[in-house]
């Protein structure tokens, strides 16, 4: 499922920490996207129930998915970043996994398993002790 809420994002912009130099100090190039998730106009009512569950580490006490992105040195990639990082985190939440198939056993495995266990069943045979029984 694609879904692009670049529209919908609120950007707020800091000081970047790291490396850097002077540019560090003068320059807020650290940006933080916020999206409501409950006021996008994007999703459904469902969705927006699939996203509250699946990315409750990443949802603040108000309710925005909050992300943030300081690698670039520039302002406008960090924000380009920070848009990605969050349709990516939308479109994994929304991606619906697979169901599983449960698979039988293969006709090798059977006979292998049971190929170990007459093994062990053997080794056991010969660790008891031997009677004898007079004439």
């Amino acid at each position: 499922m694609k879904v692009d809420v670049s529209g919908e994002i609120i950007f707020k912009t800091a000081r970047s920490g790291g490396k850097g130099g002077q540019n560090v100090n003068k320059v807020e190039t650290m940006v933080e996207g916020y999206l409501n998730i409950d006021l996008s106009a994007l999703l459904s009512k469902a969705q927006k129930e699939t996203l509250h569950r699946k990315l409750v580490n990443k949802i603040n006490t108000a309710g925005f998915l909050q992300v943030k992105s300081q690698a670039y040195r520039t302002q406008l990639a960090n924000k380009k970043e920070v848009v990605k990082k969050i349709n990516q985190l939308i479109a994994l939440a929304l991606k619906e996994k697979k169901k599983r198939l449960p698979t039988k056993p293969t006709k090798g495995s059977k006979e292998k398993r049971i190929d170990s266990k007459k093994k062990l069943g053997e080794i056991k045979e010969k660790r008891r002790k031997i009677r004898y029984d007079g004439p």
